[in-house]
């Protein structure tokens, strides 16, 4: 069965801790448990993340990605205006979610990532940094086949210098499916629903789940509190054991550190 495409994310799907900006929604919560969950600034394994793991580098290895990095830094140069990204048909994952990083889409690109073709000059998501109302292009994320091995994932980009990543145990509630969350069909319409906030708690508590969906109290999604299947049943939800498949980040702007292109934290960037 081929995966769903990505996000995002990163991501996606990314994915996801919330911004620093919703801290004074968190305040007001109280103890109405849990916190949103939005892609986040540094990705690291843990329940919802399994990564490859790091090998020795060659002087191959090095060539290559520092291949990567330059061509990827040419392709990518038209969108450092993400207008120009929306307009070539990229969709931005989870827009109404405040997020360290955005993912910007090119579903039939990532598809095409999903089936095993890879293209450098070519990936199915781009990454950006909001400032303000304004987007900052940081880099780029690559997908691959969930049934890919470690050695194939290795002739795309080396594993001695990127970790990819996969998201897996994810619970979602009833009725909100991964491609659901791709639309960014959160269930923001709703307060009746798994992960929305109970309104008779806290007068704030229906601003967020109208902002945030069922992602208001954090039990749910990709770094939600739940990740085994017992859980997810018991809390009315649905379980996905793998979603989506592989996937990596590059920063090709950053200089020439590889431990920074490939790294797992997204890079500071000052406003234009």
């Amino acid at each position: 069965m081929r995966p769903i495409a990505s996000f995002a994310f990163a991501i996606l799907l990314g994915t996801i801790t919330v911004a620093t900006c919703l801290a004074h929604d968190m305040s007001a919560m109280g103890n109405m448990g849990g916190a949103p969950n939005a892609m986040g600034a540094h990705m690291h394994m843990d329940e919802h993340m399994k990564m490859t793991e790091l090998r020795p580098q060659s002087p191959e290895d090095e060539a290559r990605a520092r291949e990567i990095v330059a061509q990827l830094r040419t392709a990518l140069m038209p969108y450092r205006d993400y207008r120009v990204a929306l307009m070539q048909g990229f969709k931005i994952f989870l827009p109404s979610v405040p997020q360290d990083v955005y993912h910007f889409t090119n579903y039939p690109a990532s598809n095409h990532e999903y089936e095993g073709r890879f293209e450098v000059a070519h990936p199915g998501s781009l990454l950006y940094v909001k400032k303000g109302d304004d987007y900052v292009l940081v880099g780029a994320m690559y997908s691959a086949p969930g049934y890919y091995s470690p050695d194939q994932l290795n002739d795309l980009i080396p594993l001695s210098v990127a970790r990819w990543h996969q998201h897996v145990d994810i619970c979602l509630p009833k009725g909100i499916t991964l491609s659901d969350v791709l639309r960014d069909r959160i269930g923001a319409d709703r307060t009746d629903m798994p992960g929305t906030l109970p309104v008779a708690a806290n007068p704030e508590a229906l601003d967020l789940d109208h902002r945030l969906g069922f992602m208001a109290d954090g039990r749910f999604g990709f770094e939600g509190k739940i990740h085994d299947e017992d859980a997810c049943d018991a809390a009315g939800g649905n379980f996905i054991p793998l979603a989506f498949g592989w996937m990596v980040h590059v920063y090709p702007f950053q200089g020439d550190d590889l431990k920074v292109a490939y790294g797992m934290d997204v890079p500071a960037v000052a406003a234009k």
